[in-house]
């Protein structure tokens, strides 16, 4: 059972100790502080964006790279020049690219990492993390061959895939990581079977402008996240071909169908979908001017190759090995998903955006419920 030192305020933000956010965790019958320290596997974007809100919170942070020359040149700069430049972290957030540093002390983990590397990187990291240690991903994808979502992964890696053996969150929602880096106001939820792991996170992540909701639909968080990024592509696309707001409204919103679908075969809830993890972060990536899966869906309808698109960007566009996984998964749960069917062929080469349309507004007359 776990209590807090402060109550979270809808109005007002919590009034941190200079030392830090102290966690009060009862045990045998006696409560006792404990001070946070939490570890950052990744120094991307989201990583570095969560660790100056952390930072703000006087909570004590450790980034981790998994290149130690990065590591070496973020610590020596203080911006991430490559991922979110003009940002500096302060000098109280210690960077670093020793393995044996990464999770050294820490009492919660964030993993940063895009989902088709986390295994690698976990795995690199097993012997360091401690048995039981939470962790909370602000990862989105689904892994190919495996269709783990990143806490499965962390499960599967860290745990052999013991259900329960360790506490495991995922942040997600509309977080563009530059907008939250410029104190632009911005809602997101975490979701953890555990509820004292969920409100624990949003404790101490939350921010004046970074307001947190906890959910008890860690799949449906999950995989809403993921397949946001699959619908992003095809409403890039429908930008890269000039299409009209008429269009993208009506993609999102039969986008949405597609999510809960897939989302209700594997357990998840259906209401998960119509909130921050599901629409909420859905019509942030289809309409950001700076989102990657957008923006690589753009390109690719404005004529570009999918090979060559990938190439120029200097992120991991999540959403296209996320098709791939998405149609694995739609096949073995026998759920349709036609919008995604339509992306997964244009990314294979077998038909171009326009064509892909063409199929979708010709497929049987129905009813829409």
């Amino acid at each position: 059972m776990v209590g807090w030192l402060f109550i979270h305020s809808s109005i007002h933000p919590p009034i941190l100790p200079a030392n830090g956010i102290w966690t009060f965790f009862a045990s045998a019958g006696t409560v006792g502080p404990m001070r946070e320290q939490v570890s950052i596997i990744g120094d991307g974007a989201m990583g570095t964006v969560c660790a100056l809100m952390l930072a703000e919170n006087g909570v004590s942070v450790r980034l981790w790279s998994a290149f130690p020359d990065a590591a070496e040149c973020l610590a020596r700069q203080r911006d991430n020049t490559r991922f979110l430049p003009g940002h500096p972290l302060p000098d109280c957030v210690e960077v670093t690219g020793d393995d044996t540093r990464a999770l050294a002390g820490a009492t919660l983990a964030i993993s940063a990492v895009p989902t088709q590397f986390m295994r690698g990187v976990w795995d690199r990291l097993k012997c360091h993390c401690p048995e039981g240690l939470p962790v909370c991903s602000v990862t989105k994808g689904i892994e190919n061959h495996t269709l783990l979502l990143p806490t499965q992964i962390l499960s599967d890696v860290l745990d052999g895939g013991r259900d329960g053996s360790r506490p495991l969150a995922a942040l997600s929602g509309p977080s563009i990581a530059p907008e939250v880096a410029d104190h632009r106001l911005a809602v997101v939820t975490v979701a953890a079977d555990d509820e004292s792991l969920a409100r624990r996170v949003q404790q101490i992540v939350n921010r004046p402008y970074f307001r947190v909701y906890t959910n008890a639909d860690l799949v449906g968080v999950e995989l809403a996240g993921a397949v946001k990024n699959v619908i992003a592509i095809a409403a890039g696309m429908l930008d890269g071909l000039g299409a009209g707001v008429n269009t993208k409204a009506a993609l999102l919103t039969r986008g949405l169908v597609e999510m809960a679908r897939l989302g209700a075969a594997m357990g998840g809830r259906e209401e998960t979908f119509a909130g921050l993890a599901g629409m909420g972060d859905l019509v942030t990536t289809c309409f950001s001017p700076i989102g990657r899966n957008r923006s690589f869906g753009e390109a690719v309808g404005r004529g570009k190759s999918v090979k060559d698109v990938l190439a120029a960007s200097e992120s991991v566009v999540e959403g296209v090995a996320t098709t791939t996984s998405v149609i694995e998964l739609a096949g073995r749960l026998k759920v349709e998903m036609p919008i995604t069917t339509a992306v997964h062929h244009v990314l294979e080469g077998k038909g171009t955006p326009d064509e892909a349309i063409a199929a979708l507004m010709s497929r049987p007359l129905r009813a829409e419920q």
